[in-house]
């Protein structure tokens, strides 16, 4: 696992234009520690196979030695891009031996799922966890051992949070050495090294839009705001935010990471061939920014335990109840924080420290996904409270990071920062689904590891942002509850008086609201639909699962490049007609058929169609709306159209206990082609 992220990042940086010979140019504080810990942990593991008594007597120091000199000289060298994220790696398995008296725990499934048998252990260092998922395997830190089985043919092996941590790290820090690494001692960076002066402010500091209603957020073309996942959300036809994910829409950049001129076409960020051709491009230069790449990394990762938390979930609560309504239930119950929280996070997160809320954000969720598995085996029903803390602990993290990534790294690149996190929940959507479905059907009745592994994810992310600096900000005492609650009630009419008199805008939130119903549907019951309606021969359930939410992710992609190539040769308000109808007609098809690879294409072409709608949409509102009333009028937006989606999901659920799921989802598909048929009789949404 570890040599395959140092080939990868080698291979990589090749490929990109990188030289070999900078790895030559490195300077590394105190190698001699990094040396030491490997000598020491390797030699220690040959004595032990060769038998040397004094050795196993000092298993114990003699290894957590080793880890906690590795440690040390890892976060020495923080500021060296991905080391961080390898430290946290190796602060995760360390903890693990140590729990285990100096072996590494490995799970006997795990084993199985890879291939492998126990006569594979290396007996003189690893040792097998219970095999039941109960107390003793968490008392053993089975959660932070060899829990993920790797079952191909040359990487066969059994692997740990903390060695993907380790393997993402070093394959980042070859990488970016290789494309020019170069140390920024003047910027802010990992802790401490020299920050930037932030001049104190005499009250609330705001970054370029009023937080009340943000949740998150991108940069919107054009105006260089700072929008809220609350907004996107509202925008993005395609899927709400569950699990402390959230879906983004994509940005408008050129290669320079600035809003592209109307009518100009523009290259997908995060190509090979950009950072090929431009040495200097931001996206180089966030991959060699030392904070930066650890905080992607780490989200990263935890996007991919989101995508596994997810398909997990579905399929626990599924197989327990069989019932299609409980099954709904559970993803509206993940979906009602981002309505009823989502546009009053931001006024709090504003005012506290963002770094504090962002651990404590991740550690919360760790320790809350750990229970889901526990709960259900009481009672399936005290499950859905805990996915709905969940996702309120998520509905904070959200505008924090928002909130925090203007301020570590450069203003010039933070454009691209903001496109780079897109980039890693679409490739979470593309490439985690399929892994996680794979994952999920090689563990049949042990999903409870799934669920596990992904609070080892947040719970190392929250180590990795506990190791960053970030310039803090001087704030005016936080609001009461009372007084956040009634301001956000009078922005919520000030959103509301200004879009009834923009027809285009109120005309078209009203149809999307409408039109996002389907999503709720589509979020709702397609678990269902994969298990019932689905031929499984050729792929079984859940695997076909994962595999149609991959198709949305790969098409979401796919359109969101095509607008940006194409999209301004058209008026915005026939491509969101389009958009909806496609996206309608696409659910009906898919709904109506039982063949894998045509509900695929479908559910694909659907993903495509959103983007074609979406982007539109984002950008009428960027050109229509006053900077002073953004958050105001996203607050109403987002309020009434996550509203609509929660009612779709309510909806479903009970028409699928009645109806079989296709047909449902066939349904809300006509509810969405309705849609864009008005849209296009409209004048104030055709015409726009």
């Amino acid at each position: 696992m570890l040599i395959s992220g140092i080939v990868v990042g080698l291979i990589a940086g090749l490929l990109l234009g990188g030289r070999p010979s900078r790895l030559l140019d490195v300077r590394l504080r105190a190698p001699i520690l990094l040396f030491l810990a490997v000598a020491i942990r390797y030699g220690t593991e040959l004595l032990l196979r060769e038998g040397v008594p004094l050795a196993d007597e000092l298993r114990l120091p003699l290894f957590a030695t080793a880890f906690a000199v590795l440690l040390y000289g890892l976060w020495l060298n923080r500021d060296q891009p991905g080391l961080l994220v390898a430290a946290a790696g190796v602060g995760v398995n360390g903890l693990a031996m140590v729990v285990n008296a100096g072996w590494m725990p490995v799970w006997g499934p795990a084993l199985e799922a890879a291939g492998l048998t126990t006569a594979d252990l290396v007996p003189s260092f690893q040792r097998l966890l219970p095999t039941e998922l109960g107390l003793p395997f968490l008392l053993q830190a089975g959660p932070l051992g060899d829990v993920l089985p790797i079952p191909l043919p040359l990487l066969r092996n059994v692997a740990s949070v903390g060695d993907v941590f380790i393997s993402v790290g070093l394959g980042w820090f070859i990488l970016s050495t290789l494309l020019g690494f170069r140390l920024r001692r003047t910027s802010p960076g990992i802790a401490g090294t020299p920050a930037q002066a932030h001049v104190a402010s005499p009250g609330p500091v705001r970054l370029a839009e009023p937080a009340d209603a943000v949740s998150g957020g991108f940069i919107a073309p054009q105006t260089g705001l700072v929008v809220s996942d609350a907004y996107s959300a509202a925008l993005a036809f395609d899927r709400t935010a569950v699990f402390g994910g959230g879906g983004t829409v994509v940005p408008r950049v050129d290669l320079r990471g600035a809003p592209a001129p109307v009518g100009q076409a523009i290259e997908p960020a995060g190509l090979p061939t950009v950072v090929t051709r431009l040495g200097d491009h931001p996206f180089v230069r966030l991959a060699q920014d030392a904070r930066f790449s650890a905080f992607w990394l780490a989200q990263t990762v935890s996007f991919f335990g989101d995508r596994l938390n997810q398909i997990a979930l579905g399929v626990l609560v599924l197989g327990i109840t069989n019932s299609p309504l409980a099954t709904a239930l559970v993803f509206l119950t993940a979906a009602i924080p981002n309505l009823a929280l989502a546009p009053l996070a931001g006024t709090f997160v504003d005012r506290w420290d963002q770094k504090a809320v962002m651990v404590v954000s991740d550690l919360l969720r760790a320790a809350l996904v750990l229970l889901i598995p526990i709960a259900a085996q009481a009672s399936v029903w005290l499950v859905f409270p805990i996915v709905f803390l969940v996702t309120c602990v998520g509905v904070f993290f959200r505008p924090a990071k928002s909130a925090v990534v203007p301020r570590i790294v450069e203003r010039r690149d933070l454009l691209a920062a903001n496109s780079a996190l897109w980039t890693s929940e679409t490739l979470a959507d593309i490439a985690g689904y399929p892994l996680a479905g794979i994952f999920v059907a090689l563990l049949g009745s042990a999903i409870t590891i799934a669920f596990w592994v992904d609070a080892a994810t947040y719970a190392v992310s929250g180590i990795v942002i506990l190791g960053l600096t970030i310039p803090p900000l001087v704030r005016a005492a936080g609001p009461a509850m009372v007084g956040a609650v009634r301001r956000f009630v009078v922005e919520l009419r000030e959103g509301l008086h200004f879009l009834r008199g923009q027809p285009a805008l109120y005309q078209n939130t009203l149809v999307s609201a409408l039109a996002q119903m389907s999503i709720g549907a589509l979020l709702a019951i397609t678990v269902v639909y994969a298990r019932e309606a689905l031929d499984t021969r050729v792929v079984p359930y859940p695997a076909n699962w994962s595999l149609l939410e991959t198709a949305t992710g790969l098409g979401n992609l796919l359109g969101g490049v095509a607008v940006g190539l194409v999209g301004a040769r058209f008026g915005k308000g026939w491509l969101v007609a389009l958009g909806l109808l496609v996206t309608g007609l696409g659910l009906v098809v898919m709904g109506l058929t039982s063949n894998l690879t045509l509900a695929l294409v479908a559910i694909g072409i659907t993903g495509v169609a959103n983007m074609v709608y979406v982007i539109p949409t984002q950008t009428l509102f960027a050109e229509l709306t006053p900077p002073d009333l953004m958050g105001r009028v996203v607050a109403f937006r987002s309020g009434l159209v996550y509203g609509s989606l929660t009612i779709g999901m309510a909806i479903s659920g009970v028409l699928a206990e009645l109806l079989p799921a296709g047909l449902v989802l066939s349904a809300f598909g006509v509810l969405t082609v309705g849609c864009g048929a008005a849209a296009l009789v409209l004048p104030a949404i055709r015409d726009s």
